[in-house]
């Protein structure tokens, strides 16, 4: 058994990297339907700086409630180093990989020990390390629930209506903005892989990166307007949202859809002028998708790209990277 505590980064204000602070903590103790999972590498993730900074970017009607200290983190890859009484399915020194508890706060895995919900976790792959595994739950989920399938009912904060994916294969052309980043280049993979045919969006210096992951089609915004190039996208997913994500609109043909996965700013009388749908929805735990997703994950037919690693006691300095922006593929922790 894990000795009786651990260090763990945790938050004890909101602010920059700098608040990210590496404590010691009592290791915690699983409950029921939980393993004590020995962490080896966490994903790095966009709500993890929102935690930090205190979900300043949220409407503070729409913003979770937690208490501080907190310890920031959803994405995990580790061992699993005890087990509750009530689990069976997973055993001590089972590898394992999970989003844990998303979109609540309370996943916790920026720590060397974390008890987890088993419903949440999947066999890790074999066939990769634990650094890309940990890289994979939170945007591979993301892109999973947007393209493949929900796998949940519940509505998305920014729309009443459900979420709908769009069947991919042959035929349907997709064009994926912010196509380097963790959710970027998953999508573009599973699209690919459900048939699809693929128009990257992204900085130059990621092109060789796309076409690789094979991107049929590689615009470069820093010198091209995409909304200017392209015409009669089936499907465009918007990784970058924002204010001016309306913009993609116009590549769409007539019963087009554009999913942002960061809400953007939509005129319900020009989507409705020009024919297409926006819809998105919130990305959730689980671990049954997650171990499709693993299989896939296990036979190469999808690849998680490391941007870089970090020790975890070196959390600030991951949170650095990520605020420079740019990123090609994932920020990882590495634990122990």
């Amino acid at each position: 058994m894990p000795t009786h505590t651990m260090r763990a980064v945790r938050l004890h204000e909101h602010g920059g990297p700098e608040v990210l602070r590496y404590d010691e903590v009592p290791v915690p103790e699983p409950g029921p339907g939980e393993v004590l999972v020995r962490v080896h590498a966490v994903g790095v993730n966009p709500p993890d700086w929102y935690l930090r900074d205190g979900m300043s970017n949220l409407p503070p009607e729409t913003r979770p409630t937690f208490g501080l200290p907190v310890i920031p983190g959803t994405d995990l890859s580790g061992v699993v180093a005890a087990v509750a009484a009530d689990v069976d399915g997973f055993s001590v020194g089972d590898e394992v990989f999970g989003l844990l508890r998303f979109p609540g706060f309370g996943g916790s895995t920026y720590a060397e020990y974390v008890a987890a919900p088993v419903s949440d976790l999947a066999r890790k792959p074999a066939g990769i390390d634990h650094v890309h595994a940990a890289g994979a739950p939170m945007a591979g989920l993301t892109a999973w629930q947007f393209l493949i399938e929900l796998g949940h009912d519940h509505p998305s904060p920014f729309q009443a209506a459900r979420h709908r994916p769009v069947p991919l294969g042959d035929g349907v052309t997709v064009l994926v903005n912010g196509a380097a980043g963790g959710v970027g280049h998953l999508a573009l993979q599973l699209a690919k892989w459900q048939g699809a045919r693929v128009i990257a969006v992204a900085s130059g210096a990621h092109e060789s990166f796309l076409r690789e992951l094979g991107a049929d089609e590689f615009i470069d915004y820093t010198r091209d307007r995409p909304e200017d190039l392209v015409r009669d996208v089936d499907l465009v997913l918007d990784t970058v949202g924002g204010p001016h994500s309306n913009r993609f609109l116009r590549t769409l043909k007539r019963g087009g859809s554009q999913f942002p996965v960061f809400f953007g700013e939509f005129d319900d009388e020009e989507t409705a002028k020009l024919g297409v749908t926006v819809t998105g929805t919130q990305v959730r735990s689980d671990g049954a998708q997650l171990a499709e997703l693993g299989r896939l994950l296990d036979t190469g037919t999808v690849r998680v790209a490391i941007d870089s690693t970090f020790p975890l006691a070196e959390a600030r300095a991951a949170h650095e990277r990520a605020a420079r922006g740019h990123i090609q593929g994932k920020i990882v922790l590495t634990v122990g």
